[in-house]
């Protein structure tokens, strides 16, 4: 069975009159069906450019990057992108915002709506259709967000730190909450994130980068036992402490080398 997600040698490099500034090199790696890979790795390593290959916003120097065994560059409407901020467009409703990109590809038919309608039920947002961004909170926004990107349908999907603009209680709340549902729908999902509580909270996997370039330094499959089975409850499991102590120490070290 081919992976949903596959990266081959893939290395990037960032041009100027200045010179050349190498941001990733030779990174090998594939994701399976349904798994929650999170990336971690020292501010620069080439994080941020990594999601925007894989998405094909830009194309890799070296290497291939593969969905379903296709390149990304021919065909990629199957990915859902959500970054730092949501985005939502403050003129529009609610139920104007997550129903944007439906608009644009011409597919809000009555199909579309009932599905928007049962996510905005089932995910905490159902009587603010009408309302406007400015009037929700920082959760409701994400999860407003989230459902912009699953109203697409699509097969994976890649988040650029999108709780780190929360407050900290707010975050965790969201987290627990985002992630389920992605786990709910069974899509595969990329995480970037700087706070390593998070990657082990949410993550099948933990892929650990070098200092710029980028490298692929560990990547690390985390296990809990059944009954943490979500973020939060991980976050209290008694493996937490040792995953923490894993990931930290392989950071450590990247700092001294």
């Amino acid at each position: 069975m081919k992976p949903k997600l596959e990266a081959c040698g893939v290395s990037y490099a960032y041009h100027s009159p200045e010179g050349e500034t190498p941001a990733l090199s030779h990174i090998s790696f594939s994701v399976p069906t349904g798994e929650f890979l999170a990336v971690v790795g020292p501010s620069g390593c080439g994080k941020s450019t990594l999601l925007s290959l894989l998405c094909g916003l830009i194309e890799p120097e070296e290497g291939s990057i593969l969905i379903d065994g296709v390149p990304v560059g021919d065909e990629h409407s199957g990915i859902g992108y959500m970054l730092q901020k949501d985005h939502l467009l403050e003129w529009r409703t609610i139920y104007g915002n997550v129903s944007l990109g439906l608009e644009i590809q011409k597919k809000l038919n009555s199909g579309a709506c009932r599905r928007l309608d049962g996510m905005l039920q089932s995910y905490g947002l159902g009587g603010f259709e009408s309302a406007h961004p400015r009037e929700l909170s920082g959760g409701m926004r994400q999860r407003a967000a989230l459902i912009r990107t699953l109203a697409l349908k699509p097969d994976l999907l890649l988040l650029d730190e999108p709780f780190s603009a929360l407050d900290y209680q707010t975050r965790l709340s969201v987290c627990d909450d985002i992630s389920g549902i992605i786990r709910s729908t069974g899509k595969t999902a990329i995480l970037i994130t700087h706070d390593l509580s998070e990657a082990i909270s949410v993550a099948d996997r933990i892929l650990v980068l070098s200092h710029r370039p980028g490298k692929i330094k560990a990547v690390l499959p985390i296990s809990f036992s059944p009954e943490f089975d979500s973020p939060l409850k991980r976050r209290n499991a008694p493996e937490f402490s040792a995953y923490f102590n894993q990931v930290w120490g392989l950071l450590q070290k990247e700092q001294g080398s």
